[in-house]
């Protein structure tokens, strides 16, 4: 494997695809069976969740709500979707901790910390790093970026929707775009690429840490986690 720790970056829609529920069940299951896959092949793997599927700024601007509880909101949301995700694991007989930067409910999760993490992730579970960073204005990405650096991480594996990985337009919309198949953190700033939110990508310019970028698919991650030559590599310049 190409990778010891790896980060997965999920959105929460990834978790309902073409449900008009916050959840469906077919795809609860794909993204257990791609986490196991790649459980099972030696990699240790934490993983940062969306709250897409459940909540939008969107709506919280329009019904006039102060971002602050808008936030919060979301990071709640990613606890709902962390918690549902291990349950689906535990039914295919993978061990998971589900982690939380906000008020822990003891029966289903644990405040967050570094030794908690590190801890069970060499221990053999899948970790979930619920709640964003705990406080409000930060993004998943943001949250991302931070708890692979503090849990030395080898790469974030993230799954967009719609692209095969970094472009200096959006491809969907520009047959011209040029599609980058590996880019340094620094051209990334430079070139304004919205991959990551900036503050995110500030955190890990100067780390060993990859951003491995692929459509969203179960098999990319999977694939990404072995090495293979897909999607886009972000990282440190020389």
């Amino acid at each position: 494997m190409a990778y010891k720790r790896v980060l997965l970056k999920l959105s929460g829609e990834a978790l309902k695809e073409n449900s008009d529920a916050i959840l469906s069940a077919e795809a609860l299951d794909n993204m257990a069976q791609m986490v196991k896959k790649i459980h099972e092949s030696g990699v240790q793997v934490c993983i940062v969740i969306g709250a897409g599927n459940i909540w939008r700024g969107k709506i919280a601007k329009d019904a006039g709500m102060d971002q602050y509880e808008a936030d919060y909101m979301g990071m709640m949301g990613t606890v709902i979707n962390a918690v549902a995700l291990g349950a689906r694991l535990k039914v295919l007989g993978v061990k998971s901790l589900v982690t939380s930067a906000i008020g822990p409910v003891p029966e289903v999760n644990v405040p967050y910390s570094v030794e908690v993490a590190d801890k069970a992730m060499n221990e053999g579970k899948v970790v979930f790093l619920s709640g964003g960073t705990g406080k409000p204005y930060c993004s998943t990405d943001t949250a991302a970026a931070m708890r692979a650096v503090e849990l030395n991480c080898d790469a974030i594996l993230m799954g967009k929707n719609g692209v095969e990985g970094v472009y200096d337009k959006d491809p969907r919309k520009d047959a011209t775009a040029k599609f980058f198949p590996v880019i340094t953190y620094e051209e990334m700033l430079k070139l304004n690429l919205q991959i990551m939110d900036t503050s995110a990508i500030e955190l890990i310019k100067d780390k060993d840490i990859q951003i491995r970028v692929f459509r969203m698919e179960a098999d990319n991650f999977i694939a990404a986690a072995q090495g293979k030559n897909i999607g886009s590599i972000c990282k440190k310049g020389e």
